[in-house]
């Protein structure tokens, strides 16, 4: 696959799969994540990874569009920068190892719940839901849980959401939140400080073109949840 395919900004060529080579770039990039070393394997970044992400972004857009319409669809926004952010960080490594895209709400991108996808050499993350919600947002989020816990666990319990997902992850306080007692009834899904959950696959599954075809059935599954979790957001 390669850049001069791109014929148009916004015309993407079909998603073949991540190449292998691409794989191969974000090997090498670990064993040797300096700005040197990047600056002259770029092209490889460009044509074997961002493109490849892109392409993927781009081919989800027709069946994003049956699953959840609200949701934006943008190969040149969802796709996160290789640059880490380091100035808060102890690790001063300049580029991060993976290539990821994140889903939201259209016109609300700071501010919604969401898909995630994250590739890597040897994992591949598929989810959803809200990883880094405000004081704000989680205090809304308790609200819903709280006075809607039907609507809530008919969307956890399931028998589908256990089967695919397991669990709702995240960091949880150890004592009830501010404003409920420890003994109510939801104070287990109440103490969540993060909402998300996914499914982890070896990177082989990303090699296909029908890999489009697996993250959005994660994504269908997922829909019942987000859409909670965006609703009361007041999304």
């Amino acid at each position: 696959m390669k850049k001069d395919l791109l014929l148009d900004s916004e015309i993407y060529p079909p998603f073949e799969g991540f190449p292998k080579e691409g794989l191969t770039f974000l090997k090498q990039l670990k064993k040797n994540n300096t700005r040197e070393w990047f600056a002259q394997h770029k092209p490889e970044f460009e044509n074997f990874v961002k493109l490849p992400m892109q392409c993927f972004i781009s081919e989800l857009k027709t069946p994003m569009s049956k699953v959840a319409p609200e949701m934006e669809v943008n190969p040149k926004k969802n796709i996160f920068r290789i640059y880490r952010d380091t100035r808060f960080s102890k690790d001063k490594t300049p580029y991060k190892t993976h290539v990821a895209a994140v889903f939201h709400l259209k016109g609300h991108w700071e501010d919604s719940a969401g898909y995630y996808v994250h590739v890597e050499p040897g994992h591949i993350y598929v989810g959803g839901g809200i990883y880094m919600p405000d004081t704000d947002q989680l205090k809304k989020i308790r609200a819903a849980i709280a006075h809607r816990p039907k609507d809530f666990l008919e969307v956890v319990e399931s028998a589908k959401f256990k089967k695919v997902f397991g669990k709702i992850e995240g960091e949880k306080l150890q004592r009830a939140p501010l404003g409920f007692p420890i003994d109510h009834p939801m104070i287990d899904w109440l103490k969540h400080k993060q909402l998300y959950t996914g499914v982890e696959w070896d990177d082989t599954e990303c090699l296909s073109p029908k890999f489009v075809e697996k993250v959005m059935s994660v994504y269908k599954d997922l829909y019942p949840f987000v859409r909670f979790l965006n609703s009361a957001l007041g999304k």
